[in-house]
């Protein structure tokens, strides 16, 4: 990639930060995605799954065909960085590099384009709504695969802590399936001062927030992975009053449909007991997240040789992670292959979802070069497996 390139990612990139946008609320991140291609000569259909915009590009005569996709959206997350950059808008910040992520599809239009040595058709898939499950589905109902045709899809996701610039391609799974859930303890409100003429919904969920911590120790095989974690509790509205209810959010990660099982029914037994033990009642809801992120075998060995082809450090050894991808609902459709790009060391305690993460620019070479080398790869050669429907 040469310095204009990279200069003009760069600056992008750091527009996307200081203008982050919410889930289903991507529209002047579409907008500018739209101008960025119109700029670089690609042509695109905009509106696809709600703010989602699919870009073509097609070269030669060869009828293979290629998806690559990036996500748009940011996180409800208050930015405490210091940054020229940083975000304009309160409670609302890319602390998951989807900012980087669609730069780097941007980047890797403006190579293509560019590039005359391949043969084929690549559909660029700017992807909204991804932090809360929704965007992926929205385009596939919205006919992306009909109306854009792929034979294969691939992705990636930058990476704090890994090398800046390794891939990281994984054999199999890459991440969990996501799970939320919402218990509520029902009691029977009152004074503070008399709590035995009422039933206490905070003292219960106390009990219940340890015990769910059992689920993983003792209910799940040591040789499987799971995550049962608490994200919010709330209840109460005043320092001299027992809440009539108190209510918890939280998200549980697995691998296997069975193990999601076991889990989500303890959550839902435990919740009745506790509550039953202080007399009083639990309301359990769960929203499922889909299923965990599998690479197909083929697309991911495609993926390798496209590191390598692009000059990268490949890694191969690297676990599995219990966060969680929409782009799962792609892979029903379609085989394909997500990969992580190292973003180098978690500064100041940056990991994803952290208010200092920022998106390395150093790796924009590396991320929209992998993703040039991989629409390249996919259209070369013999390839042993057609598309198939995955549903």
């Amino acid at each position: 990639m040469d310095r204009d390139l990279l200069d003009k990612l760069t600056a992008w990139r750091r527009h996307l930060h200081a203008h982050p946008e919410l889930s289903l609320q991507e529209s002047a991140t579409s907008a500018f995605v739209q101008a960025k291609l119109t700029e670089l000569g690609v042509p695109f259909t905009a509106g696809v799954g709600g703010n989602g915009v699919v870009a073509t590009l097609t070269r030669g005569t060869s009828d293979r065909s290629v998806g690559l996709r990036a996500d748009m959206d940011a996180l409800p997350i208050n930015e405490a960085n210091d940054l020229p950059y940083k975000s304009g808008t309160a409670n609302v910040m890319h602390a998951c590099g989807h900012d980087g992520h669609t730069v780097s599809l941007l980047g890797a239009a403006a190579l293509l384009a560019k590039d005359e040595s391949w043969s084929g058709t690549v559909q660029f898939l700017f992807q909204p709504s991804e932090e809360n499950g929704q965007g992926a589905r929205a385009m596939i109902a919205d006919g992306v695969f009909e109306r854009f045709p792929m034979e294969r899809v691939f992705g990636l996701h930058n990476w704090p802590g890994l090398e800046a610039g390794a891939v990281a391609v994984h054999r199999g799974p890459v991440m969990a399936e996501p799970g939320r859930f919402k218990i509520t303890l029902h009691g029977v409100a009152g004074h503070a001062a008399k709590p035995d003429l009422t039933r206490d919904p905070i003292t219960a969920m106390g009990h219940l927030i340890v015990a769910l911590q059992t689920i993983v120790a003792r209910n799940v095989d040591p040789m499987d992975s799971a995550v049962v974690s608490i994200g919010q509790v709330h209840g109460g509205l005043a320092s001299n009053q027992i809440p009539t209810s108190v209510w918890i959010e939280g998200t549980y990660r697995t691998f296997k449909p069975a193990v999601r099982d076991r889990v989500v029914q303890r959550l839902r037994d435990i919740s009745a007991n506790i509550a039953a033990t202080y007399e009083m009642t639990a309301e359990a809801t769960f929203i499922t997240g889909g299923l965990a992120t599998i690479n197909t075998p083929l697309e991911e060995e495609i993926a390798a040789t496209a590191g390598k082809a692009a000059g990268l450090t490949v890694r191969r050894d690297m676990p599995a992670s219990t966060t969680g991808e929409d782009f799962t609902y792609f892979l029903q459709h379609r085989p394909g292959a997500y990969v992580w790009v190292g973003n180098g060391p978690a500064r100041d305690g940056g990991e994803l979802h952290n208010d200092r993460y920022d998106f390395n620019d150093a790796i924009l070479p590396a991320t929209a070069g992998w993703l040039a080398a991989v629409a390249k790869q996919s259209l070369e050669g013999e390839l042993s497996n057609a598309p198939v429907s995955r549903t």
